[in-house]
């Protein structure tokens, strides 16, 4: 019985002690949320494609809208097309203060630029076209632009053309050639003219993607009262605003009453979009001011009564760049128009 006690006294004796219990591991705290950027509320996010319904713009309907786009069998004298004044690769302007048209008759306001102008409330200075769509009819038969006589002999050319039935059938199923599908097409082909730019970087969250200069430049745009009118995705495009809303601007033009016959809408024009900006001059209705600088100054003095220093003008002239995207070269690129067959009207220079 002895043996046996110290036996298991140096069993016991010889075991390893119990192991110490094991310390909970402290919570780790979940990673804070990103800041959302500064005044991304004011602006949104631009769309990668500007339709409500994307499956609608099928790549058979672009392709026909980028050929109508570029065919200058749209005007009475075949010299004019859609980019002849909305130059696609000069960011959708033609630099001149109003475009020539046929016969290089000019008309009193400014060509606005294609891209991006599927997000505006409306189409042209005075929003009389609701849509790019209804925009795109109005140059082909207005007599100082593309000057054709009448929808019926633009659908007469188009459809003289052989090679454009065969692309009306793969757009819209059979190869009927109307006015409405030409305007249809065109609208398809415009509303992927988009150019995200630095701006945009910065509103998804890149704080790296605008320069110092730039963010003051947009501190400054902000809280001197610019975005009373230039906001949203376009930072600008979505109202109507008159022009020398606190002191009067003189201008012949009375604005969005030529299109409704209202004396309440005197002067009111749609607020231009800024993107792009630095490249689409001259600036105003009727492309009367040649530099970004006179225009961010006269705004400033005419529509919030603020008279802007050289400093400040700078600063969100500066700001402005960072509005500037990258032009969709591949997209935008002309192509081989089909050639005109044996009775399509010839060239009217009249």
């Amino acid at each position: 019985m002895h043996l046996v006690l110290t036996s298991l006294l140096l069993g016991c004796a010889g075991s390893d002690p119990a192991p110490e219990p094991t310390p909970e591991p402290a919570p780790v705290e979940a990673p804070a949320p990103p800041t959302p950027p500064k005044y991304a509320a004011l602006f949104g996010t631009l769309p990668e494609v500007m339709a409500d319904d994307p499956a609608t713009l099928t790549d058979a309907k672009i392709d026909l809208g980028r050929s109508l786009y570029y065919d200058p069998r749209l005007s009475k004298n075949h010299d004019i097309s859609c980019n002849s004044c909305h130059q696609l690769d000069k960011y959708g302007v033609d630099g001149e203060p109003t475009s020539p048209g046929h016969k290089g008759a000019r008309g009193d306001r400014n060509s606005p630029t294609s891209y991006n102008a599927a997000l505006h409330i409306a189409q042209f200075w005075d929003g009389r076209a609701p849509d790019v769509e209804a925009q795109a009819k109005g140059p082909v038969l207005n007599p100082v632009e593309m000057a054709m006589p009448t929808a019926d002999v633009v659908v007469e050319v188009l459809t003289s053309i052989p090679g454009y039935p065969p692309l009306f059938e793969a757009a819209f199923g059979d190869a009927t050639i109307t006015y409405d599908r030409m305007a249809e097409a065109i609208g398809a082909f415009e509303r992927k003219l988009v150019t995200p730019g630095p701006f945009d970087a910065y509103l998804a969250g890149d704080s790296e993607a605008l320069t110092d200069a730039e963010k003051a430049g947009l501190d400054l745009f902000v809280t001197t009262g610019c975005t009373t009118c230039h906001i949203g995705p376009g930072v600008g495009g979505s109202m109507y605003q008159k022009l020398g809303l606190v002191k009067p601007y003189e201008t012949e033009d009375v604005g969005r009453s030529k299109a409704t016959g209202k004396d309440a809408d005197k002067y009111f024009f749609k607020v231009p979009s800024l993107r792009n900006i630095e490249k689409t001059g001259p600036y105003f209705h009727d492309g009367s001011i040649a530099t970004l600088d006179e225009a961010v100054r006269l705004m400033g003095t005419h529509q919030l009564g603020k008279d802007l220093t050289d400093e400040q003008v700078q600063s969100i002239v500066t700001f402005l760049g960072a509005l500037t995207g990258e032009i969709p070269t591949e997209y935008v690129a002309k192509p081989t128009l089909p050639e005109s067959g044996p009775t399509t009207p010839k060239a009217d220079p009249s």
